[in-house]
């Protein structure tokens, strides 16, 4: 029978001691543990990190009364070093691999998915996979399921940016080795192969209920990849779209965005 978790009680945290091929992964948890709750994983997006969800992953997972495990993925933030070269299917490796590794090791039972750009498509990938068992349902910000024109610009302008020295900076407190975590990620998705990148194929696996928060002023993406998702995607699918609003809906618009995203962990609780 599963334990009774009383909110702001702690009796226990997790250390989790986390690793992907010998090497550590950073983490960090929130709330109660997975036998008393399910756990809300955050998937952070293509230059993100533990530290640059900030404290939003604890504010969900107070509302929601779920535990929630926010890591970095190697090569990010405080975690051991990437293998390279880096290959284009690296999201398909994250979703496959990566992903169910850290979920035995943290012994989670049922989750949900919490992704952002990057991270949601590897939320995405994951769930249209047969083995994705336990998984309750998928919250996604910005997600990419094809490559867009205005992604590729976006990418380019971001790196000329980064090589000006501005972005650098605010990057480099985020991540122990900053120019491999940048060039890596930019190198992929600035690739010419990289532009028929497509995971429209997962969509129709994806049997949960999903919920997709876009920005109408999301730099890196449009609405036609909600529209695909909703469209291909084997279960149900709730979208929100959000003024002011750019690529990072948890940073840009975080009441609203934690509002929604509330509103669908507790319904989807009680199904």
């Amino acid at each position: 029978m599963r334990k009774k978790y009383i909110p702001g009680v702690f009796t226990f945290t997790p250390t989790l001691d986390l690793q992907l091929n010998g090497k550590k992964i950073e983490s960090v948890w929130h709330g109660p543990l997975p036998e008393e709750a399910p756990t809300l994983i955050f998937l952070h997006e293509g230059l993100g990190s533990v530290s640059m969800w900030r404290d939003f992953p604890q504010k969900l997972s107070q509302k929601t009364e779920c535990g929630a495990l926010v890591y970095s993925r190697l090569g990010y933030g405080k975690s051991g070093e990437l293998e390279l070269p880096r290959f284009l299917n690296f999201m398909h490796h994250e979703a496959h691999q990566a992903l169910p590794e850290i979920l035995k090791q943290s012994k989670i039972q049922q989750y949900i998915l919490v992704g952002h750009s990057d991270g949601a498509s590897i939320a995405l990938i994951h769930a249209g996979q047969d083995s994705a068992d336990n998984l309750l349902g998928l919250i996604n910000e910005a997600p990419h399921v094809f490559c867009e024109p205005l992604t590729i610009t976006s990418i380019q302008k971001l790196r000329e940016n980064y090589l000006s020295g501005n972005m650098r900076k605010s990057l480099k407190k985020h991540h122990l080795d900053i120019d491999t975590t940048f060039h890596s990620w930019a190198d992929i998705w600035l690739d010419p192969e990289f532009a028929e990148w497509n995971i429209e194929s997962s969509l129709p696996g994806i049997k949960v209920p999903q919920l997709i928060i876009q920005g109408n002023d999301d730099e890196y993406g449009t609405s036609a990849q909600v529209d695909a998702i909703a469209r291909q995607a084997g279960g149900s699918v709730e979208t929100c779209f959000l003024d002011n609003c750019g690529h990072s809906p948890h940073r840009d618009q975080q009441s609203q965005t934690l509002e929604v995203m509330t509103k669908f962990v507790r319904n989807l609780l009680v199904i």
